[in-house]
C-alpha cells in the first residue's frame, strides 16, 4: 500500500511539475516581442537595394511599435551585412537562426544567399518574407516557409523580350550576366524568350561581380549582330554597360533588365547614360505613383526622417515590412509557425505603396503577379506596358 501512494504521489507531483512548467516557447517571440532577421548586403554591388531596405522597414516597424505592435508585441528587427559574399551571408545566417534565434527573416538579399539558407530555414521552420531576390527559387520547389513578393526575373525577361519584339523589332538575344543563381536565371530567361518568341540567342558574355571594364564584352556582342542584350549584373555596373555602349556609339541596341536593375540610381546618374534603358519588373516605379495620397505622405515622411528621396531599395522594405505586418495580424495573438504560415496564406490585398495586389494561398506562395515594363526616359522611369 506505502508503494503504491508513493507512486500516485510521484505521478501526482510529476503532473503538477509539468502544468505549472512554462510551455515550449516559440522561437523569436515572447509576450512583448517578435524579432525578425535579415541578411542582406550594405556593402556590395546590391547595397543600393538593401541599405534604404532596411531603412524603411525600420521605420515602418517604429509607426506599427508606437501604435501598440502587433496583438501587443513589438517588432524587432537585426540586419546583418553579407556584402554579397556566401561566406559571409552564411555566417549570418546561422547566427540569425541559431544564436538569434529569430522567428523569420524578411528582406533577405541574393538569389544564391536565399537558396543556401532554406535548407537551415526548413529545420528551423522559420518562414522568408519578401526576399530581395526574384528568382524562381523563392516560392520553387514549394515549402510551407517561403513567401517571394512580387514576379519572377524569369516571367519577367520573357515578357520584357516578348514587348521588345512586339515595340522595337527584337530579333537577335545576348546576355551579360554573373554566373551565378541570379545571372543564370536571367540567361534561362533570354534563351527561353527568343525559343518561344522566334528570335535567335545568339551570344553571351559572363562577368565577376566586380568588374567594371565592358569595353570588349560590348564590342564581341556587337559583332555578333546583337539587338537586344539582357544584363544580370550589379547596379554599378549596369550604369557603366549603359555608358560604355553610348561612348561606342552603338546605338541601335536596346538593353533589357529584369526587377535586380530596376532602380532609382540606375535612372538618376547624372548626363543621363542609361536614357532608353528597359527593364521588367513586378511592380511600377516610385516615380509613378507620388499623384496617390498615400504615396506622397509616405515619401514626405521619409525624406523628412532620412534626408532624401525614397528610391526603389525602400520602395521594396515598405512593401515587404507591410506584407509582415499584415501576416502577424492574420496570424493572431497565439504566434506559433504554423499560425504565421495560415496567416500569410490568408493574405489578398493591394500593396499600399506599389499599388500591385498581394495575394497569398495555400498552393500559391506568390504575392505579386504582375510585370511592368519600364524604359528611362531623361532621368526618370516611365512605365511603357505591363503583362
Amino acid at each position: 500500500m506505502k508503494n503504491t501512494i508513493k507512486t500516485m504521489t510521484l505521478a501526482l507531483a510529476m503532473s503538477a511539475a509539468m502544468l505549472s512548467a512554462p510551455q515550449a516557447q516559440t522561437q523569436g517571440v515572447t509576450d512583448t516581442e517578435i524579432l525578425i532577421g535579415s541578411n542582406v548586403d550594405l556593402s556590395g554591388i546590391f547595397a543600393a537595394f538593401s541599405t534604404s531596405a532596411i531603412t524603411a522597414a525600420n521605420q515602418y516597424f517604429e509607426e506599427v511599435n508606437a501604435a501598440g505592435g502587433v496583438h501587443g508585441r513589438k517588432i524587432r528587427l537585426i540586419a546583418e551585412d553579407h556584402g554579397y559574399a556566401m561566406p559571409k551571408a552564411m555566417q549570418n545566417i546561422n547566427k540569425l537562426v541559431n544564436s538569434d534565434q529569430v522567428f523569420a527573416m524578411l528582406l533577405s538579399l541574393g538569389t544564391p544567399m536565399n537558396i543556401a539558407s532554406f535548407p537551415l530555414l526548413d529545420r528551423k521552420n522559420v518562414a522568408n518574407i519578401a526576399p530581395l531576390s526574384a528568382a524562381r527559387q523563392m516560392v520553387d520547389p514549394p515549402a510551407p516557409y517561403k513567401y517571394a513578393g512580387f514576379s519572377s526575373y524569369y516571367d519577367q525577361i520573357l515578357a520584357g523580350i516578348d514587348y521588345l519584339k512586339e515595340n522595337e523589332g527584337a530579333k537577335v538575344i545576348c546576355a551579360m550576366f554573373i554566373p551565378n543563381d541570379f545571372g543564370i536565371e536571367v540567361q534561362e530567361g533570354s534563351k527561353a524568350a527568343a525559343e518561344q518568341f522566334g528570335l535567335e540567342y545568339k551570344a553571351e558574355t559572363t562577368h565577376k561581380g566586380d568588374e567594371l571594364d565592358f569595353v570588349g564584352s560590348l564590342s564581341k556582342l556587337k559583332e555578333e549582330g546583337c539587338d537586344t542584350i539582357t544584363l544580370a549584373l550589379g547596379i554599378r555596373q549596369t550604369i557603366t554597360v549603359l555608358g560604355t555602349a553610348k561612348k561606342l556609339g552603338w546605338d541601335d541596341v536596346n538593353f533589357l533588365g529584369a526587377s535586380a536593375s530596376f532602380h532609382t540610381a540606375v535612372a538618376k546618374v547624372p548626363g543621363t547614360p542609361a536614357d532608353g534603358f528597359y527593364a521588367a519588373s513586378g511592380w511600377p516605379d516610385l516615380t509613378t505613383r507620388v499623384e496617390d495620397p498615400y504615396v506622397a505622405k509616405w515619401i514626405a515622411d521619409y525624406q523628412a526622417a532620412n534626408g532624401e528621396f525614397p528610391g526603389t531599395g525602400a520602395l521594396l522594405g515598405r512593401s515587404g515590412a507591410e506584407t509582415l505586418v499584415k501576416g502577424l495580424e492574420a496570424a493572431g495573438p497565439d504566434l506559433t509557425a504554423e499560425s504565421f504560415q495560415k496567416g500569410m496564406e490568408s493574405l489578398n490585398f493591394v500593396d499600399s505603396i506599389t499599388g500591385v495586389q498581394v495575394d497569398y494561398g495555400p498552393d500559391d506562395h506568390q504575392g505579386g503577379n504582375a510585370i511592368i515594363i519600364s524604359r528611362i526616359e531623361g532621368d526618370n522611369w516611365k512605365t511603357v506596358g505591363e503583362k
